[in-house]
């Protein structure tokens, strides 16, 4: 097979494994029970099964979710911590059945009306919400944020879906821009700050969002402290599928982004998208998290 062609099978292979929940996660589950017998360095890349449940509360102010492809199989408990934290505000988060992948990983490997009919999926799932007071649609991870945000350009030229496209994306919103603007003295009250911690400002949040600072200033409001990043505005290596597509350059960049990270010998290191949580998690002695769990669990 050709270089090109080859690369053509690879992205299409990334496509069909990662965009599809309903092929993922089974092969996920496979390789959890499985990760006893792997080697070590196969079994880091594997998170062990964890089943976390969520607050079953009703609120009047309701916002929906975007549960994704990949981070309910690999780390379920982000989006839980994101339903008690803004539970204990007094805001009912809702998971949509129908909404799935946002289209990013089609997006970046050369399936364009793949990712467009997941953006025309998903809007057609939220919209009814939408149309009944929903507030807005919450995103924790930043890259899909990024992605949905952008559904308004990305299907400008839909006739259908345009101006559905621009309400979902003008309605999209990082969960850090909900909880900036909350009184989060009742989430203070709850939390006691652990030690040092490192915040990794991802590239789709700092730079696809333009919310550089937000999470640090909503972390520091609630008690922790953040241990200073050298070159915070660089690239951990993750940066979409780039991991799986150019290893060795992203390795390279994580090397450099970890030791950056460890600069202030944090106890921990929270970041805010799963792409680089799952990039960074195991090649350092601080544990890497989500700041949602950061926060959810004090």
């Amino acid at each position: 097979m050709s270089r090109p062609g080859f690369e053509r099978l690879r992205r299409w292979l990334l496509r069909k494994l990662l965009a599809s929940p309903a092929c993922f996660t089974p092969l996920l589950r496979a390789g959890q029970l499985l990760r006893p017998l792997l080697p070590a360095k196969l079994k880091r890349r594997i998170p062990p099964y964890r089943s976390v449940a969520r607050p079953r509360v009703v609120h009047a102010r309701r916002m929906l979710i975007l549960e994704g492809c990949v981070q309910p199989a690999v780390a379920p408990g982000i989006n839980a911590a994101a339903a008690r934290v803004l539970d204990r505000l007094g805001i009912a988060l809702i998971p949509v059945a129908g909404a799935g992948c946002c289209g990013a990983v089609c997006h970046h490997t050369s399936g364009k009306e793949e990712g467009l009919a997941q953006a025309r999926r998903n809007i057609d799932a939220w919209w009814p919400h939408l149309e009944s007071e929903a507030e807005a649609i919450v995103m924790t991870a930043s890259g899909c944020g990024v992605h949905v945000k952008n559904y308004g350009h990305l299907l400008r030229g839909d006739p259908a879906y345009a101006d559905k496209a621009r309400r979902v994306s003008a309605l999209t919103q990082d969960i850090s821009e909900i909880l900036v603007k909350e009184d989060l003295s009742v989430l203070k009250s709850k939390i006691q700050p652990a030690a040092k911690i490192a915040f990794q400002s991802p590239c789709t949040l700092q730079h696809g969002q333009k919310l550089g600072g937000v999470v640090e200033k909503i972390l520091r409001e609630l008690g922790f402290v953040l241990t200073p990043v050298p070159d915070a505005h660089l690239c951990c290596g993750s940066a979409g599928t780039y991991s799986l597509l150019q290893p060795s350059l992203s390795q390279s960049l994580r090397k450099r982004k970890l030791e950056t990270l460890m600069n202030g010998s944090p106890v921990a290191v929270a970041t805010a998208n799963i792409g680089c949580l799952l990039h960074l998690q195991g090649h350092t002695a601080a544990p890497v998290m989500h700041w949602l769990n950061v926060v959810a669990d004090g």
